[in-house]
Order: C-alpha cells, then structure tokens, then sequence
C-alpha cells in the first residue's frame, strides 16, 4: 500500500513513481517525449535521479577499474610504441572517470562517497574487468571487442535525457573510437601474424567471449525497470538489442580475421537476429556480486592508491588561508 492506494508490487512503472506529483510527473515526461535535456537544477522523479546516479557512478568506476588490467601490459607491451599507445589509452580511461563522477555530482552525490562505495564493495562496476589478462593478446582483445562493446553502449546513451551525462559521452565515445582503432590493429597484427601469435590470439578470444557476452547485462526477460528506464530515456536501448548491435557489427570481422568464436550454437536465423548459447547468468551475478576471480585484487589496488593519495587531499584542504592571494 501506498498511502489509501494499492499499488501492484508487480507494476514496476507505478512502483517507480509512487508519491510523485502527478503534474509534475507528467511535466517531466512530457519535456522527454518533446526530446528536451534534464538538466540539474531541473525537477526530476526520485527515481530517476536514483538510476542515473547507479548507472553514471557504475559507469565511472568501470573506467577507473579497467584500466587496471591493460595497465599491468604497459611495461610489457611488445615494441616502444605500442607502450606509449598503451599508456594514452589507461590514462584516457582515468580521465573518463573523472568525467564521469563530475556528471554524476550534478546529482547530489559527492565524489568521495562514490570513491568510497567502490572500495568498500558496496558500489558495482562492469563483469568484464573482474578476469585476468594473461597474455598481450588478452589486453588487445580488451582493446578492441571490450571498447567495442562499450562504445556501442555509450553512443546510445549519448541521446539520452539527462544533459551533463550525454555531453560527458560525447566526449568520451570520440576518445573511445581511438582506442577500438588501436585494439583492432593490435588483434590483426596477432591474427595475421605467426603460428604463435594466433594461437595466442585464438586463446584470449575464447577466454572473454563468455564476459563479453554478459556485458551488454542480463537478457531483457529477467533485467529489471527496463520499460520506464527507456521511457525516461535513462537508458536508450535494451540490453538483448545492444548485443544483437555488437554482434552484428564484429561477428563478421573476427571471422574474417579466421578466428572462432567458442559457441557452436552462434548462427543467425531466419529472421535475421542472432541465436547464441544463453550466457551463464549465475556466473554473471557471482562476478557482479564479488565473487570473480579478480574482483578482491582489483578493489585492493583501488584502496591502495585511495590510501596513499590521502595525504595530498588533505594537504590541499588544510591550505594555510595566508597563501591564498585574494582577488583584486
């Protein structure tokens, strides 16, 4: 119940707008429909506010804690420009971040509680930078099918309703568009390179085609608040309709490369749409959840670095006030 009015726990629409005004309400999709942007200062339901906060602090800390795999490949990465590549793309990542939580503190929530729900676990980020790279060909196929599969997401929501959450995209996707040139190059040099290089190559794909396939996240049959999420164009497409867009685009150009993709049952139909192996979904909330297999290495790298920073943060809001030069 909700006040004297019954509200279907299963109306997951009337659940998310509950004790809304309802002028106000029907105001703020009205502006959505005319395809206006949300800005700050502009009313919004609370809810609304809720999922872009979950998705746009998600979203940072998934920048920051992938960078963490294809950093450890900097200092190992074969040949001294595919080094500096490989360090520009980390740092855009970071700088992504950044982005990303200013978007996000338009919102009310401060940076340091979202740094601090992300280290304490409390906070989630994206499945795929809870698995190991192990070789050069691992970090190549973050590169270039991860970002891929990022992009696609990102463009998306570009043309979404909230302004300081689109424009942080734009920026983004132009950046990111870079770094799929860079892991595409990076995969046909292996793929087309020696015996060894393809077998290396054939190996990573095969390890991340099952967290590449949970990215876009769970099916549309079990995902949650999908139908008003897209009405209020928090999110732009649904996850099934982001995978079908990524497997039609790199299907065709891994197997062109004349790599396998490890799913007997990937094939398209006569309707046009892909039909794969169901992805394992047990296995993606246990990753999401904490359980894969890097999450605790991860999270502690973040802590570390939280930790030794402390001290510049601080120095920098105990500024003795006598350096501070006023303004004329």
């Amino acid at each position: 119940m909700y006040g004297n009015a019954y509200i279907d726990p299963n109306d997951k629409a009337a659940m998310m707008t509950a004790g809304e005004d309802p002028q106000k309400l029907a105001e703020f999709e009205a502006r959505i429909a005319r395809g206006e942007k949300i800005e700050p200062k502009d009313w919004m339901p609370k809810e609304y506010r809720k999922q872009l906060v979950r998705m746009i602090e998600q979203h940072g800390h998934s920048e920051i804690i992938g960078a963490l795999p294809e950093g450890t490949w900097i200092t190992r990465a074969p040949g001294f420009k595919r080094k500096l590549a490989l360090m520009a793309k980390v740092q855009d990542e970071v700088g992504h971040a950044q982005l990303l939580y200013s978007a996000a503190e338009t919102l009310g929530k401060s940076r340091e509680a979202m740094i601090n729900d992300l280290i304490t676990g409390k906070s989630k980020y994206s499945n795929v930078f809870n698995y190991p790279a192990y070789t050069w060909a691992d970090a190549c196929i973050i590169a270039w099918l991860i970002d891929a599969g990022a992009i696609i997401n990102q463009v998306a929501n570009a043309k979404g309703s909230y302004g300081p959450y689109c424009r942080a995209l734009d920026r983004i996707c132009t950046e990111e568009s870079f770094h799929l040139k860079y892991g595409h190059d990076n995969v046909v040099t292996l793929a087309t390179g020696t015996p060894k290089q393809r077998e290396l190559v054939q190996a990573a794909l095969t390890r991340w085609w099952p967290p590449i396939m949970h990215f876009f996240g769970p099916s549309d049959k079990i995902s949650n608040h999908t139908e008003i999420l897209m009405k209020w164009k928090v999110k732009m497409a649904t996850n099934d309709d982001m995978r079908q867009q990524f497997l039609n685009m790199y299907v065709p150009k891994i197997w062109d490369l004349g790599l396998v993709i490890p799913d007997p049952n990937l094939k398209k139909n006569d309707e046009g749409k892909w039909e794969y192996t169901e992805p394992d979904w047990e296995e993606f909330k246990r990753v999401i959840n904490g359980g894969g297999p890097c999450n605790a290495e991860r999270l502690a790298v973040r802590r570390n670095a939280e930790e030794r920073g402390r001290w510049v943060r601080e120095a920098l809001n105990t500024a003795d006030a006598k350096y501070i030069v006023p303004l004329a």
